[in-house]
């Protein structure tokens, strides 16, 4: 069974990671989806995204959930029935999920060196601490940069939030795996604690709103 990890963080807030090595048929034929996530899923062109889609499901049930507990909001937030608050994410052949009693978002992203094409795009002051002439540790932090301010942008959701402009992270080393983050939007200035690591060639990135 490829459950690659599951831990709590703390005794309200558990995450959980899953390596897809199922075949779609294999992971169907163990989760149950209620019948809008079936129509969701049957609707998918590709058979990588049904995978994490249903491993997703999957690690719902080692939570002790599954999709009958789930629900989305008009804005495609995701919530739990009993008022906990989850965040969902995956990619590639791993997913991840994040479950607590406090507001969470979670990401998870291959390291490439693509993402230093498109930096500029959501990084800004960041970029007075990063070291272009270190192209390893310049991947690994643009990855966790990005992760931080997606899985913020998942707690906060509210249209109109620039990674670039609105959110900062700040300076780390990639070996402590914690930072904080700013989000400052209009009236709205919120700090969150963010925590990450490297799992198979990929950042798993998580925050929690200080």
């Amino acid at each position: 069974m490829p459950l690659y990890k599951k831990h709590f963080f703390d005794t309200n807030t558990q995450i959980l990671v899953w390596e897809i090595t199922e075949t779609f048929e294999g992971l169907h034929s163990e989760v149950v989806l209620n019948m809008k996530n079936r129509t969701r899923l049957e609707s998918m062109k590709s058979q990588m995204h049904q995978r994490g889609f249903l491993s997703v499901r999957k690690l719902l049930q080692e939570a002790g959930y599954n999709d009958l507990d789930l629900y989305y909001d008009e804005f495609g937030k995701p919530h739990l029935k009993d008022a906990k608050y989850i965040s969902i994410t995956h990619s590639h052949h791993f997913s991840a999920i994040i479950i607590s009693d406090k507001t969470v978002g979670i990401d998870i992203e291959l390291h490439r060196e693509k993402i230093i094409r498109i930096a500029d795009k959501f990084a800004d002051k960041e970029f007075q601490y990063l070291n272009k002439n270190n192209p390893f540790e310049y991947v690994q932090k643009l990855t966790v940069i990005w992760g931080a301010k997606e899985a913020i942008f998942k707690i906060q959701n509210e249209k109109g939030i620039s990674f670039k402009d609105h959110i900062s992270v700040q300076s780390f080393d990639l070996e402590k795996g914690t930072t904080t983050a700013n989000l400052n939007f209009g009236r709205l200035h919120k700090q969150f604690n963010i925590y990450y690591e490297s799992i198979e060639g990929f950042g798993l990135v998580y925050a929690l709103e200080a």
